[in-house]
């Protein structure tokens, strides 16, 4: 695509063309004469100048390299201000510049850029005019921009996080900012070497619009200067993220040694992790931090939720890593750094120990990319019988059918009309629903400022929610009232407000449901995870919680790490994993073998590996490693090995939980920690009935270390040496094959 298709230049005021060739113009201007004597290549000689002549020049003398006076080529400039001469004389400074530029540019694209804004300058300068560039875009180039998506990633990830580690991840993110807009993007011709299949004509577009706002207004005053962020979007980003990634990382590698200590582990450590996110998200296609609708952050007394499916891809390659035939499948996160489903293994990878059980992630990989690829995914009905109960709700959610809110009364605030109208709303709901209850009493309650209620909203009005107190000292959180209007009833609103609520509270450490359910309600919060087996101590609600004469007292655990307002849809892709797992494995078992014959000669037992194509399902003899049977001698056994363990030099990063404070974002990494302090509260409670059980846990300590921190960390390296010795101490304790 030539230059000028894409850009057209122009100054404040129309004139002639200048000359094509390339001559540098002087804030001079004749009608007559086309003198460049004042920059003239080849200058006439200078009469020397005796010590008591003046600088000053005479406008009457000659021109050097013409016949007329000096005077006659700035007589246009007699009345311009000092501003306006300042102005046009740095206009010149950047002709000078740009002349430069384009005799020593060695690339064709570049070139043509700098010699366009050359002439733009000289023009600029004839006509005395600011130099105005004309394109058939302007900026912005594409909504949202770099920066906002950058802070809408930091909100929709972190959120949640306290306001110490959230500064974290916001100097991590203006340090990220700051590097695109120092940015020297490569030029076309260099990325066609190096990604030839790529969208060349859209690159160079926005390559030549760098150049033009961001890159050359950088040095040269006269021209209008934008940030790279705020102007470009996830396109630009796309192009330049995995090279930009690679570079910075190898040069904090190569001046480490250079970081002052406070910065190094920002750098060293928690950069990578937050590049590996933002990485994920720039290359997702479903990302919702692109979108134009995201929401930012709370705005008066409402806090919005998010509705992303943040951990859905890491909790099913959890799942998929644990399908096997063992007895205890064993949840392992993803070792190493996030890639795409194209993209091999790295050798380290390959040579780590495998946790039983395991599937390769080759496979793990293309079975995600074939159950995440719509044109791959027969078309079925979304209604279907086999429907989750929410289904249809979250369907209406991402429509922008239904909204949910957070919102409650506050003496602080101004009064917000909306929410108290929303308020009033949730008020006629809970009276209609509810008629045993008093009104002046869920009135009471509604509006206390003690209490929240999480609403739906359809069409501007309220149409259900659920009534809730928190008792963050207590660990619970009471829910009061749950009720949905009853002709928007039996559409999965009930389960999707209950998996809103549960998300809300886990982003804020509340991990304990209780109510008091009356004989109608004890069916809706069955389904909904609650049960009469109460986990809170009574000595933590005993007081606090409102007790209602002929109720059942209902509670609820929460899994922190399951993402419930998309759980159905996990469990939906795990049948769907499952199914396309057992189609590979029939596929490779295609030849039929004869039956045995060999029971009707009376032969009463065989061995199951002489089974004709037996071994060709994946089936294995099992392991020859010891499995005490004795519960006392396991235990015994077990914990001695894990008092080595303890006492080993490089045990230490492991002795107890990773902190928060210490390492922000750990917990959206690392799904499924473990540590060797929690390892040593399931063997005192018997936890471990089995060697695979400790085996599995203490290899997801060392997994979840190589997985967090880079390879050249004293952790990495403590991790592998530790893991060496603890296999050492299974072999001699004769619970694995030497």
């Amino acid at each position: 695509m030539n230059l000028a298709e894409t850009i057209t230049w122009k100054s404040s005021e129309p004139s002639k063309e200048p000359s094509k060739a390339i001559s540098r113009t002087p804030v001079t201007k004749t009608c007559t004469c086309k003198c460049n004597g004042w920059k003239s290549q080849n200058p006439p000689p200078t009469p020397p100048q005796t010590d008591h002549q003046s600088n000053t020049v005479n406008l009457q003398e000659p021109c050097r390299s013409c016949s007329h006076t000096l005077g006659d080529h700035v007589t246009h400039l007699e009345n311009v201000s000092e501003e306006e001469m300042n102005r046009l004389l740095g206009i010149v400074l950047d002709v000078e510049y740009l002349y430069t530029c384009v005799h020593k540019e060695e690339d064709a694209d570049t070139k043509q850029v700098y010699f366009s804004l050359f002439k733009l300058l000289r023009k600029s300068i004839l006509q005395m005019g600011k130099p105005m560039l004309e394109a058939q875009e302007s900026p912005p180039f594409e909504k949202p921009s770099i920066e906002q998506g950058v802070n809408n990633f930091v909100q929709y990830k972190f959120s949640h996080l306290p306001s110490k580690e959230r500064q974290t991840i916001m100097e991590l993110a203006k340090m990220f900012l700051n590097q695109i807009n120092y940015w020297q993007l490569e030029t076309p011709s260099q990325r066609r070497q190096r990604v030839p299949n790529d969208d060349a004509a859209g690159y160079k577009a926005n390559y030549t619009r760098w150049l033009c706002y961001c890159n050359v207004p950088q040095f040269c005053d006269s021209l209008p200067r934008y940030e790279t962020t705020q102007i470009y979007g996830r396109t630009l980003l796309r192009s330049v993220f995995t090279v930009m990634r690679k570079q910075l990382l190898e040069q904090a590698r190569q001046e480490k040694d250079k970081l002052p200590p406070e910065k190094r582990t920002l750098i060293l450590t928690h950069f990578p992790k937050f590049l590996s996110m933002l990485e994920e998200e720039v290359y997702s296609n479903s990302s919702p931090i692109w979108s134009q609708e995201f929401l930012a952050g709370a705005t008066g007394g409402q806090i919005p939720i998010h509705t992303g499916n943040t951990d859905l891809s890491d909790f099913l390659k959890a799942f998929i890593s644990s399908f096997s035939g063992a007895d205890h499948p064993v949840f392992v996160p993803v070792v190493g750094e996030k890639r795409k489903a194209s993209e091999p293994l790295h050798h380290e990878e390959n040579k780590r120990p495998r946790v039983v059980g395991d599937i390769p992630m080759d496979l793990v990989n293309e079975v995600m990319a074939t159950i995440t690829d719509p044109a791959a995914i027969p078309e079925t009905s979304l209604l279907s019988a086999h429907s989750a109960r929410d289904e249809a709700a979250r369907l209406e959610e991402r429509r922008g059918v239904i909204e949910f809110h957070v919102i409650g009364n506050s003496l602080n605030q101004k009064p917000n009309k909306r929410i108290l109208m929303w308020l009033v709303g949730l008020q006629n709901v809970f009276s209609h629903q509810l008629p045993r209850m008093p009104k002046e009493y869920i009135t009471r309650l509604v509006f206390d400022p003690k209490h929240k209620t999480l609403s739906l909203i359809k069409d501007g009005r309220v149409i259900g929610g659920i009534c809730f107190r928190m008792f963050p000292s207590q660990g619970f959180t009471e829910i009061v009232f749950c009720a949905v209007t009853s002709n928007e009833q039996v559409k999965g609103y009930g389960t999707h407000l209950m998996n809103h609520l549960k998300e809300y509270h886990i982003k804020h450490e509340i991990l304990n449901f209780l109510t008091y359910a009356d004989e109608y309600a004890i069916g809706y919060f069955k389904k909904q995870g609650f049960s009469k087996d109460i986990k809170v101590p009574k000595a933590k609600y005993v007081g606090y919680i409102k007790d209602y004469e002929g109720a059942t007292l209902m509670g609820c655990e929460l899994n922190p790490s399951i993402p419930y307002t998309e759980f159905s849809v996990i469990i939906k892709k795990q049948k769907e994993i499952i199914k396309k797992l057992i189609e590979r494995k029939q596929a490779q078992i295609r030849k039929v073998y004869p039956g045995l014959s060999c029971f009707k000669d009376g032969v009463r037992q065989i061995p199951i590996e002489s089974i004709p194509g037996i071994r060709e399902t994946g089936w294995k003899p099992v392991a020859k490693g010891k499995e005490l049977k004795d519960p006392d001698q396991l235990y015994s056994t077990l914990k001695t090995i894990l008092q080595h363990v303890k006492s080993h030099q490089n045990a230490w990063p492991f002795m107890e939980p990773v902190k928060k404070t210490e390492a922000p974002g750990y917990y959206q990494v690392i799904r499924f920690p473990m540590d060797l302090k929690t390892m040593s509260e399931r063997l005192k409670s018997r936890y471990y009935t089995t060697r695979k059980l400790f085996m599995a846990d203490m290899q997801r300590i060392f997994t979840n270390c190589r997985e967090y921190n880079p390879p050249e960390s004293e952790y990495y390296k403590c991790a592998n040496l530790l893991e060496k010795f603890f296999y050492t101490k299974i072999k001699e304790a004769g619970l694995m094959e030497k």
